[in-house]
């Protein structure tokens, strides 16, 4: 029997299919290059903490192996019980966080008052403070950084300096030592407290200082009670944005600090590249991130709250 052909055909599946919005491409673009280039390289490190270091390329055992018409799995925490027997990797790690933290602490008390200059200066000076917050970032980091070892060694401008004036007889020892250490984290992560900041307190309702003002209270309850409340978000955002990369930081340590302070990003660096034991190297890398998740949490903890209270 013949089909008649005005009977209606089914429209094919595709017809059907909804193309991705922009905000799905928008968020899942970056997801994506998050997902290949970070999560990727991270579950690669996480697989070799578990091999055993071999003479041979790459230099480390496989985990999965087949052999008699069998596959094994074979891993090993021997370089997760070196990290926890060993003392060298426990004192990196506590030199690490102490680093990282008296960094933030310090960025927070120069970048707080800088941030508040530029979000109450007017529009055109504060697009030029901005500028010049952001301007460091268009040249590279090393470069930055070597321009710091010519600043403060014994023969630097700033020893020059104080020789021409008359302050001192003789060059100050103003690198390789705890001040240079500091000297360079501060200056290489303090944008990443001042941005955050920045974008808060910008957008900070300025009627509520003014009535707080009318009220009759003094500058400095203005701020406890209705500047910082406000900007607790900006703080939390730009004390995570410092403190985790400062936790594994290697140059900076490395060209200003002393060789008595032991980071874990030493550790790391001569445990692939000197010593080539590279299970043990990125076993101190994922223990690094574990303990990178406790800010990381507290930070999530902050945003809810202050979600809950807006």
């Amino acid at each position: 029997m013949a089909t008649p052909q005005n009977v209606p055909q089914p429209t094919p599946w595709w017809r059907h299919a909804r193309m991705p919005s922009a905000r799905a491409w928008a968020i899942g673009l970056p997801f994506a290059f998050l997902l290949v280039f970070f999560m990727l390289p991270f579950l690669m490190v996480l697989k070799i903490s578990f091999a055993q270091s071999a003479m041979q390329v790459p230099p480390y055992t496989a985990l999965l192996s087949y052999q008699d018409q069998q596959f094994s799995l074979q891993l090993s925490l021997e370089s997760y019980l070196t990290i926890v027997q060993d003392d060298i990797y426990f004192s990196a790690y506590a030199s690490s966080l102490r680093v990282a933290f008296f960094t933030t602490v310090l960025c927070l008390l120069v970048g707080y008052p800088a941030a508040l200059l530029m979000a109450n200066a007017r529009p055109g000076v504060r697009q030029l403070l901005l500028m010049g917050v952001v301007l460091p970032f268009w040249t590279s980091y090393l470069v930055r950084i070597y321009a710091w070892v010519g600043i403060l060694k014994d023969q630097g401008l700033a020893n020059q300096l104080l020789l021409w004036s008359g302050w001192r007889d003789e060059p100050l020892h103003l690198m390789q030592n705890t001040f240079g250490l500091y000297m360079g984290m501060v200056y290489s992560y303090l944008p990443y407290m001042i941005l955050p900041l920045f974008g808060f307190l910008v957008k900070m309702d300025r009627s509520l200082p003014e009535a707080a003002r009318d009220l009759g209270a003094r500058p400095w309850q203005v701020f406890l009670t209705v500047t910082l409340p406000l900007s607790l978000p900006g703080i939390s955002a730009g004390c995570l944005l410092v403190f985790i990369p400062s936790v594994g930081e290697y140059v900076i340590p490395e060209l200003l600090g002393s060789p008595s302070d032991l980071m874990i990003g030493r550790v790391m660096w001569s445990d692939f590249f000197n010593s080539i034991a590279w299970p043990l190297a990125a076993a101190a890398t994922c223990v690094m991130v574990g303990l990178l998740l406790v800010p990381m949490a507290w930070f999530q903890r902050v945003q809810s709250r202050t979600g809950a209270m807006a």
